[in-house]
C-alpha cells in the first residue's frame, strides 16, 4: 500500500531541505543561525567563512548548508570565484607591456628617422618600448647629408645606429645613400612609400584608398588637394590620431622598425 508511511520515514531517503547558494563576498551581511551572531564577511579560509560580529570580534564559522541568513533568508554560502585569467597588456606596438618603471638611461645608438612626422608615428607606437630600452630617436630632417651624419656619430659594437628612410626602392636616391653608410654598426631600413603617411592604412585614416598624385608635384599637397583638405598639418593632425597600434599601419613600416629596435638594442 502505497501512502506517506510507505517510505523509511528516517535514511538516505529523506528528502534534505535545499538551500539557495550566496557567493561569501567581503562585506556581506550574515546571521549565523545556530548562534544567533550576526557580522559581515570578512574572507573565506578553506571551509569556514570569518565574520567580524557587531561586537567588533572575529568568528570563524564553518560554511554547513543552511547555516546562515542572508536577509533573512536561509542560504548556503560558498566561496567567491577566482577571477578569470586576463590577457597580459600589451603597447601599441603588440609587446607585453612592463607596467610602470623609470624610463632606462639612454643608449648610445640611436634610432635617425627623416622627419617630424616619422619621429611622432614611430614615438606613438613603439614609443613605450623604446623608453624601456632607452633607444632615442632623432630627427636628420632630409637624408641627403646621411654620409656626414653618420660619419659624425662614429659607429662602433656599443654605438648603433638604425636609421629609417622612405622610397627605399631599388635604383632611388634613397637606396644609394642606404648602400654608402651600410655596415657592421650601421642598418638602414624603410617603406616603398613615397612619405610616412601612405604607411598609415586607409581604413584607419578613413579613406578608401592614398591618392594617386602626379609625378612633379609635392605628394603631399595632391593628397589634401584630392582629399579635400585645405591645410597638411590638419590632415596629419587627424592621421596620427587615427593610430592607435601597430594594427594601423602598413606592414612594411611595422617591419622595417622592428628591425631597426632589435639591431640597436642587439
Amino acid at each position: 500500500m502505497k501512502g506517506i508511511l510507505a517510505g523509511p520515514v528516517d535514511g538516505p531517503r529523506r528528502v534534505r531541505a535545499a538551500y539557495p547558494e550566496c557567493v561569501a563576498d567581503p562585506g556581506l551581511r550574515v546571521e549565523h543561525r545556530p548562534s544567533g551572531l550576526r557580522g559581515r564577511v570578512l574572507r573565506v579560509e578553506g571551509d569556514a567563512v570569518v565574520v567580524r560580529t557587531e561586537l567588533g570580534t572575529e568568528r570563524v564559522l564553518g560554511m554547513v548548508a543552511g547555516a546562515f541568513a542572508v536577509e533573512g533568508r536561509a542560504v548556503t554560502l560558498v566561496r567567491p570565484r577566482a577571477p578569470a585569467p586576463s590577457a597580459p597588456a600589451r603597447t601599441a606596438s603588440g609587446s607585453r607591456a612592463v607596467g610602470v618603471r623609470p624610463a632606462r638611461v639612454a643608449r648610445v645608438s640611436r634610432i635617425w628617422v627623416e622627419g617630424v612626422h616619422d619621429a611622432e608615428l614611430v614615438e606613438r607606437v613603439w614609443g613605450d618600448d623604446l623608453r624601456v630600452e632607452g633607444v632615442v630617436v632623432e630627427r636628420l630632417d632630409g637624408i641627403d647629408h646621411l654620409a656626414d651624419a653618420v660619419a659624425g656619430f662614429g659607429p662602433g659594437p656599443d654605438a648603433r645606429l638604425g636609421v629609417l628612410v622612405d622610397h627605399l626602392v631599388p635604383g632611388s636616391k634613397e637606396d644609394r645613400l642606404a648602400a654608402s653608410v651600410s655596415g657592421p654598426h650601421v642598418l638602414v631600413t624603410g617603406t616603398p612609400f613615397v612619405d610616412v603617411w601612405q604607411a598609415v592604412r586607409p581604413r584607419a585614416a578613413g579613406i578608401a584608398a592614398w591618392p594617386v598624385v602626379p609625378r612633379g608635384r609635392p605628394w603631399k599637397e595632391g593628397v589634401c588637394a584630392a582629399l579635400g583638405v585645405a591645410d597638411p598639418q590638419a590632415m596629419w593632425r587627424r592621421l596620427l590620431a587615427s593610430v592607435t597600434s601597430y594594427a594601423d599601419l602598413e606592414a612594411e613600416l611595422v617591419g622595417a622598425v622592428e628591425r631597426l629596435v632589435d639591431f640597436v638594442t642587439g
